[in-house]
C-alpha cells in the first residue's frame, strides 16, 4: 500500500475484529468443541505414549463427544500458534489469546483479498471494500470465534482471492491467471475436505463457471482437485484418527452422512427456501445500500459488468443450491460474503469517483458515507448487546472472584445453560495450581444422577438456571442477568436494564486481569456516553434498550461439607 490513507483504512479490519473480541470475550456452545480442544492441546500437549488413556483422562471430547466427531486440525494449528505466547507471556488470558490469533488470521485473509481488489480495480474500490466489510457485523464479530466455518473462512477467502483478474481489461486467461485459478480450486478442495463439506458446492459452482468462461479446460480442473483431495485426506485422517483414536476417520464425511444424507440436521430446525436471500444476506450485509444501490450500479456499468458477474454468479449459485438443504444458518454461506461485498465496492467506487460530476452522484456519495457510518455504529452496538449473552461465563468469573480463598477446596456444579453460555475450560482454574483454593468442576447432565440427594451433597456451589432442581439446602448468593430482547424507551425514561447490566459486567470481570478490566470498563463507559449523546441530540429521548432477565443463579450450600480423609490425603499428595 503506497498511500498512508490506504494503510489506515485497511487497519480497520484487524482493529474492528479485536474490538468485537474485547467487547464480547466469552463464547457459546457452538464454539465449544474447537475452543475446548485448543485448550486441551495447550494444557496437556499431544501425548506420545499411553495415548488412549492420556486422551481419555484429560481431553474434553472423550467426556462430551457430540453427535458426530469434528476435526482437530484447526484446533491443533491454533494451539501451535498460541503456544509460544502462552508460555512466554506470564499470566496471559489464553482464551483471549487464541481467539485473537484466529481473528487476526481471518482479518489478514480479508486484507489479502483487499489487495487483490486493489490490483484488479484500483485503490478506491479496495478502500470501499474495507469500509463495507469492516462495517458489517457478522463477519467481523465472528472472525475470532472458534466455529468450524471460521477456521475455513480464511483459507476460502484466500482461495477466492485467486479468482480475481490481475488487472481489469486484461487477457481473459493468461498462463498466470490459469495458475491462480488452479490454485484456488486446490485450496477450496483442501478446506472442504478438512473443515466444511458445504465448500464442495462453492468449489463446484466456481469450477463450472471457469469452464463456461473457458478460463480453464476440463483437463485443467481435475489435477488441482485430485491433489487437494489427497492432501486434505492426508491431513484430516492422520490428525483426527489420532485424537479420536479411531482409524480411519474423516470427520467431515461422517458429518455429511449424518446431517445431510440421514437428514439429522433438520432436528435443529428448518427454514424456508428463500431464507438465505430474503433474510440472511440482508443481515450479513447490514448496510442496505450495498445490495440496493452498489451491486446494481456495478452490474449496470459495461466496464465492470464482466468481473462483477464472475464474482456474483458462482457465489449466488452456491447460495441457491445450498437453499435446498432444509436446515439453514447464516454461517453456512459466510464464504460468499467477501466476493459479494467486493462487487458492492465496485459500485460504491464508481459513485464516489463521480461525486463531483452531478448532484445525483453527490447525493448518492453522501448517502453511502452516512449508511456506512450508521452500519459501523449499529455493528458495535450489536456487539455490546451480544456481550450480555454469556451469563454462564460471567457467573463463573464472579464465583472465582468472591469465593477464592474462602476455603481450601471448592466444588462447583455447572448446569447445562451455564455450559452453553460461556463456561469453558479456559475459564476454569487448573487443578494443578499449587497455591490458593483448589477448584473442582462438574458438568454432569445425567438426569438420573441429578435426582439423587447424595449427588448434590458433594458441592459447595452450583451455577443453575433453575435453583429448584438443586436438592438440599441452598441459598442464592448472586444472580446473573442475560439479554432477552429490547424495550423501547420514550423521552424521560431512564436506561434501567442496560446500565445495570454494564455494572454487572464490570463486577464479573476477572479481577486478576486488571488491564483487561480497565479496557472493558472504558468501552462500556464510552457506550453509555454514546447512548446519552444520541438520545439528547438526535432521537430526542427515544432509544432501544437491552432488556435483561435473571438467567443464572449462584447457589451456596447452607451446610458444611467435609472432605473424606482418604480423598483429602490423595489431593495433598499431588502438590
Amino acid at each position: 500500500m503506497r498511500h498512508p490513507t490506504d494503510a489506515l483504512i485497511a487497519l480497520l479490519v484487524p482493529l474492528v475484529t479485536l474490538l468485537h473480541l474485547f467487547i464480547a470475550p466469552y463464547t457459546k456452545v457452538e464454539e465449544s468443541f474447537n475452543l475446548q480442544a485448543t485448550q486441551d492441546i495447550l494444557t496437556y500437549g499431544v501425548p506420545l505414549k499411553d495415548v488412549y488413556e492420556s486422551l481419555k483422562t484429560s481431553y474434553d471430547h472423550f467426556s462430551f463427544p457430540g453427535s458426530v466427531p469434528r476435526t482437530f486440525v484447526g484446533s491443533l494449528a491454533l494451539a501451535g500458534a498460541a503456544w509460544p505466547f502462552a508460555w512466554l507471556v506470564d499470566g496471559v488470558d489464553r482464551q483471549i489469546l487464541v481467539r485473537a490469533i484466529l481473528g487476526l488470521y481471518n482479518a489478514f485473509s480479508l486484507l489479502a483479498f483487499r489487495n487483490a481488489i486493489a490490483r484488479a480495480f484500483g485503490r478506491n474500490t479496495a478502500n470501499w471494500y474495507i469500509l463495507l466489510q469492516a462495517s458489517q457485523f457478522h463477519v467481523m464479530f465472528y472472525a475470532s470465534r472458534t466455529l468450524p466455518n471460521f477456521f475455513a473462512f480464511g483459507l476460502s477467502t484466500l482461495a477466492l482471492r485467486n479468482l480475481m483478474p490481475s488487472t481489469i481489461g486484461g487477457p481473459s486467461s493468461p498462463p498466470a491467471q490459469m495458475y491462480k485459478d488452479k490454485k484456488s480450486l486446490f485450496l477450496l478442495t483442501v478446506v472442504g475436505v478438512v473443515f466444511r463439506s458445504e465448500l464442495a458446492i462453492v468449489l463446484g459452482a466456481h469450477t463450472i463457471w471457469l469452464l463456461l468462461q473457458r478460463r480453464l479446460p476440463v483437463t485443467g480442473v481435475i489435477p488441482p482437485g485430485l491433489l487437494g483431495l489427497f492432501l486434505g485426506l492426508c491431513i484430516t485422517v492422520s490428525v483426527d484418527s489420532f485424537f479420536w483414536q479411531k482409524f480411519p476417520l474423516w470427520p467431515e464425511f461422517t458429518g455429511f452422512m449424518y446431517n445431510v444424507m440421514k437428514g439429522k440436521s433438520a432436528d435443529w430446525g428448518t427454514s424456508p427456501f428463500l431464507y438465505y436471500i430474503a433474510s440472511a444476506l440482508p443481515r450479513l450485509y447490514l448496510n442496505p445500500l450495498t445490495y440496493m444501490l452498489c451491486i446494481p450500479m456495478a452490474l449496470n456499468n459495461p466496464a465492470l459488468e464482466g468481473p462483477a458477474l464472475d464474482m456474483l454468479v458462482p457465489n449466488l449459485a452456491f447460495i441457491f443450491l445450498y437453499s435446498f438443504q432444509p436446515h439453514k444458518e447464516w454461517r453456512f454461506i459466510i464464504y460468499a460474503i467477501p466476493p459479494l461485498t467486493a462487487v458492492a465496492a465496485m459500485g460504491a467506487s464508481w459513485i464516489w469517483t463521480r461525486r463531483a460530476k452531478s448532484l445525483a452522484y453527490r447525493f448518492l456519495a453522501l448517502a453511502l458515507i452516512a449508511s456506512t457510518v450508521a452500519s459501523f455504529v449499529a455493528s458495535i452496538g450489536m456487539s455490546f448487546v451480544s456481550s450480555f449473552n454469556y451469563p454462564g461465563a460471567q457467573a463463573l468469573n464472579y464465583l472465582h472472584a468472591s469465593a477464592e480463598g474462602s476455603k481450601p477446596d471448592i466444588r462447583v456444579h455447572m448446569d447445562t445453560l451455564s455450559c452453553m453460555t460461556g463456561v469453558t475450560r479456559f475459564l476454569q482454574i487448573p487443578e494443578t495450581r499449587t497455591y490458593g483454593t483448589h477448584w473442582f468442576y462438574d458438568k454432569t447432565e445425567d438426569e438420573d444422577r441429578l435426582l439423587h440427594p447424595s449427588f448434590w451433597n458433594q458441592f459447595d456451589y452450583v451455577l443453575a438456571e433453575r435453583p429448584e432442581k438443586a436438592i438440599g439446602g441452598w441459598e442464592v448468593v448472586y444472580t446473573v442477568e442475560g439479554f432477552v430482547g429490547f424495550n423501547t424507551l420514550r423521552p424521560g425514561q431512564g436506561l434501567r436494564h442496560s446500565q445495570n447490566a454494564m455494572v454487572s459486567l464490570r463486577r464479573l470481570v476477572n479481577p486478576e486481569k486488571s488491564s483487561w478490566k480497565n479496557l472493558r470498563d472504558g468501552l462500556h463507559e464510552l457506550w453509555v456516553g454514546f447512548e446519552q449523546l444520541v438520545r439528547t441530540r438526535i432521537t430526542r429521548g427515544w432509544w432501544l434498550e437491552a432488556r435483561m432477565e435473571p438467567r443464572i443463579r449462584i447457589l451456596k450450600s447452607t451446610k458444611e461439607w467435609v472432605i473424606p480423609k482418604k480423598e483429602k490425603d490423595q489431593r495433598e499428595s499431588r502438590f
